[in-house]
């Protein structure tokens, strides 16, 4: 077979394979990530509409409690001046509203999840964080990060972590002095709605030391593509250089997940490039697209919204 001109999409998934040694290689970077919007922008999470044009969704910051992008390509974006959340619920507070995720149901309706500071309760209760239809287990520090999916059969699911480091002991993340406090990510069913929990939640992974997870695991983003399902998550402290984002594989959307355990972002991967983390991935044919967020600067004071195009092929994913 001779090819004159191939994609890097198209490259990894039929010319990567046959060449010596390649079920080693962890992943192939063939292009890489580039800044997508120069502008505070965390947690970024997107969605594509009829029309093709494509909304990011981001952290409170600039005066918003979600901030909204725009891209006819998924390549220029820029910032709107919308507020995604213009009225908050009975539950929360009108603050910390971050991590927010939009999936558009089969009926054309758009549903947001995101976390913001429950309402205390009593003068000696702590702040956390909770996801609307996950908020039964704030006892065990919170439930941030969410994320929705849809699986082939039509299914809709929410992943979050469990924000067990909030009621650590101390140390990096408040979660590094024994006892160290589960950070698991969950992986919630729901009704057609997008909504209604069905049944109880499923841990799909936690985080492990000997893994190099750091005091935690979050940020997942859950992904399917010929039968392999992807959780892309982040390690470590979002505040540190070696927050970095990777992801573990199954055959089934409730596991057992198997960590790859290899940095598929991490600091360095471009020159401008700082702790990246908090993506989300969507599947594209036999790729996808991802947003993710990296320090603007060294001065980690700002969060930029990066993009990057993958391929998934077999248990493996590659920056394309």
């Amino acid at each position: 077979m001779f090819l004159k001109s191939v994609s890097p999409a198209t490259f990894v998934a039929l010319i990567l394979p046959l060449l010596p040694g390649a079920q080693g290689f962890p992943f192939l970077n063939l292009g890489g990530s580039k800044l997508a919007l120069d502008n505070d922008f965390p947690d970024p999470s997107f969605v594509n509409v009829p029309g093709g044009k494509w909304y990011a969704f981001g952290t409170e910051g600039n005066g918003k409690r979600v901030q909204v992008a725009e891209s006819d390509d998924f390549a220029s974006w820029k910032l709107l001046n919308i507020e995604g959340l213009p009225n908050v619920a009975a539950w929360e507070e009108d603050a910390m509203h971050f991590a927010p995720d939009v999936i558009r149901r089969d009926d054309g309706k758009y549903v947001m999840y995101y976390c913001a500071n429950s309402k205390k309760v009593g003068p000696n209760k702590n702040d956390h964080h909770c996801v609307g239809t996950a908020s039964v287990i704030s006892k065990k520090g919170g439930a941030i990060d969410p994320a929705g999916f849809q699986d082939d059969d039509g299914t809709y699911y929410v992943t979050y972590k469990v924000n067990g480091n909030s009621i650590g002991n101390g140390g990096d993340c408040n979660n590094a002095v024994d006892p160290i406090v589960p950070t698991p990510l969950m992986l919630q069913k729901l009704a057609k709605d997008a909504v209604t929990p069905v049944g109880d939640p499923v841990e799909i992974l936690d985080r492990d030391t000997a893994d190099g997870d750091g005091p935690l695991v979050e940020a997942p983003s859950l992904v399917s593509s010929s039968g392999t399902y992807y959780l892309f998550y982040s390690t470590h402290c979002y505040n540190e250089d070696s927050y970095d984002a990777r992801y573990a594989t199954a055959s089934s959307i409730t596991g057992p997940y198997i960590k790859n355990n290899e940095k598929f972002l991490k600091t360095g991967d471009n020159p401008s490039l700082i702790a990246p983390g908090g993506a989300t991935v969507h599947a594209d044919g036999d790729g996808g697209r991802m947003l993710f967020h990296g320090w603007c600067d060294s001065s980690m004071k700002q969060r930029c919204m990066y993009d990057a195009k993958i391929s998934l092929f077999g248990p493996k994913a590659f920056i394309v």
